[in-house]
Parts: structure tokens; sequence; C-alpha cells
């Protein structure tokens, strides 16, 4: 009876021990990207004014067309397929500049956002202390980037657990288990434009690369969404966020040694 109860006491604390262990596994984190992962060294001097241009992509075609049949009649959508990228890229580059803390960057991509605040005055919808249109700050300096490359993990060799013996048995054991080296890559070119006179002051072509290995459906559920701008989300967390990553501080720090000085006015 008393070995029963010994028996019982171990599975409930083998149980709860689990649950603890599954709860503390799905427990909301927060991280915050502080741009530490540069490596510029710090800063506190004048900042240059920049605004950062939509990106341009130049790799393959820009759009897709659907064809969707029914109804006796074929329907084809088109959509543009790399805008979401270049969006969520773009974003990233502006929040580097401003963690690099040398520059004053200007916002231009929710600019009809800043418009429509105004509107509200102009209409008498909002008091004296709103926005009022000339209030815009300009930018003496403006970056352009151009994708160039884009490979999210299509290249690397593969290979699997097989062959006789205790490699067979490993195999059956753990069936479906394949590994391969893949290699993700993107290359932007980037351009350091005066404004005022339209001069491209510096440019460069920048790439990030990166390596992993992806164990197929293992690791399936390791996946998501978080940390990534725009459309970029289906990279988060595999080698191509790596590399979209070290492209981004490498542009940066690219951006503020070839900054000219006399544009660190602010």
């Amino acid at each position: 009876m008393n070995r029963k109860i010994w028996l019982v006491g171990l599975f409930t604390l083998a149980v709860l021990m689990t649950v603890g262990c599954m709860e503390k596994m799905v427990e909301p984190t927060a991280k915050t990207d502080t741009g530490e992962a540069m490596q510029l060294p710090p800063y506190n001097g004048l900042k240059a004014k920049v605004a950062v241009a939509n990106f341009e992509w130049k790799v393959g075609g820009s759009g897709s067309t659907t064809t969707i049949t029914g109804l006796g009649q074929d329907i084809s959508v088109s959509s543009s397929r790399h805008s979401g990228y270049s969006t969520g890229l773009r974003d990233m580059l502006t929040t580097a500049m401003v963690q690099s803390k040398r520059y004053r960057v200007l916002e231009r991509q929710n600019i009809a956002a800043l418009k429509q605040e105004m509107s509200l005055g102009q209409q008498g919808y909002a008091d004296k202390s709103g926005i009022k249109k000339g209030g815009i700050k300009g930018a003496d300096l403006l970056i352009m980037g151009a994708i160039t490359g884009w490979d999210p993990a299509t290249s690397g060799a593969g290979g699997g657990l097989g062959g006789g013996g205790l490699l067979g048995k490993a195999g059956a054991v753990f069936g479906g288990i394949k590994g391969a080296f893949k290699k993700s890559s993107m290359a932007m070119d980037i351009r350091i434009v005066d404004t005022h006179t339209s001069e491209v002051l510096a440019a460069t072509r920048v790439e990030g690369e990166a390596k992993d290995v992806n164990l197929g459906g293992f690791l399936g559920g390791f996946g998501g969404s978080g940390g990534m701008a725009g459309g970029l989300g289906g990279f988060a967390k595999t080698p191509m966020e790596k590399a979209i990553r070290t492209c981004m501080y490498n542009a940066v720090k690219y951006i503020a040694e070839n900054t000219p000085k006399e544009y660190m006015k602010y």
C-alpha cells in the first residue's frame, strides 16, 4: 500500500515538474534591439539631417499573377510580390540609422499621416497647437537603396541519417529528420545623396550572408514572425534574418563612416 502511495506521489511530482517546464517554455518574452550589434563607437556630437528613400527592387520580376478558376471563367489577380520586403527593409534601415545616434532621421514613410494631421487644424477640427503646413524639416542627405541580390536559403547540400548498422537504426528511430546546410544572402546598393545638389557623395554595395543547419520538420515549430519589419516576418529566426540584419548593420556603418563632416551640424 505504501509502495502504491509512493509511486502515485512520484508520478504526481513528475507531472507537476513537466507542466512547470512547459509553462516556462511558453512564457511571453520581450526583446529590444538597441543597435549594439552594429558595434559603432559611442557618439555624442553633432548630427546630420537625413531621410531614407523608398527601396528599389532590382532582383527578378517585381510582381506576380495568380489565376483563379471558377464560375465558368478565369480571373487573374496581380500583386506586388516584393513591395512588402522593400518597405520592411526601409523601416529596418531607418531604425538602425536612428540607433546609430549620428543622424536626425526625418519621417518620409508615413508622410500621408502627417498631412492628415495638418488638415485637422486647417479645417478647424484641431486647436492652434497642432501641426501647421511648412513646419516639416527638410533633409540635407537622402539615403537611397536598391536590392540587387536576394537568396532566402535556396542553396545548400542536403544529407540525412541512413546506412546500415547503428546509423540505420538511428535513421529508423529518427525517420524524417534530414540535415542540410543552407546559405541565405542578400545584397543592396547604397547611395548617400546631397538633396540640394543631387550629387552622389558616396556609394557602395553591401552584402550579408548567413549559413545554418536546417533540420526539416524537426525545427519547424521554432519559426516565427516577431522582430522583422514589413513583409519580412516569414524570415524571422532563419538564416535569412541573419543575412538581412548583417546587411543593414554594415550599411549603417558604411553610411556613418562616409558622411562628410560638414553635414554633421545639428
